[in-house]
């Protein structure tokens, strides 16, 4: 996913330096609707497993204070180690629909600049 993210916005941005009239802006900004729509249920979903993550993790957390036992211990290990990388990728995942949302914007701009100048021709 992050390598998919990582290609897809740099095409869309190069695409988007690229556009040069309100039809190729107008096919750029509807694939980026749903390009964002799809990264925000990714989002969610990613959100949401992380989150039962970090509540397994306590609850493990809470039954190796109380029974000091050596497979809780392993277990507190995996899932501590999982929970990082789970952290990591929602990071990215945040800041690269961040990201959209700021090309989002550039499109809009750029949208706005070619209905204008068809109004002045």
């Amino acid at each position: 996913m992050t390598e998919y993210l990582t290609n897809y916005m740099n095409q869309t941005e190069r695409k988007l330096d690229e556009c040069c009239s309100l039809n190729d802006i107008e096919r750029l900004f509807a694939e980026h609707m749903d390009k964002i729509a799809f990264m925000q249920h990714e989002r969610i979903v990613h959100f949401l497993v992380t989150m039962m993550f970090a509540i397994i993790l306590t609850i493990f957390i809470c039954a190796l204070i109380f029974s000091e036992n050596f497979a809780i211990l392993l277990l507190v290990t995996i899932i501590l180690i999982l929970l990082l990388f789970y952290i990591k990728h929602y990071y990215f995942l945040e800041n690269t629909v961040q990201k959209m949302y700021r090309v989002y914007d550039r499109m809009l701009e750029k949208k706005q600049y070619f209905e204008d100048m068809e109004v002045q021709e």
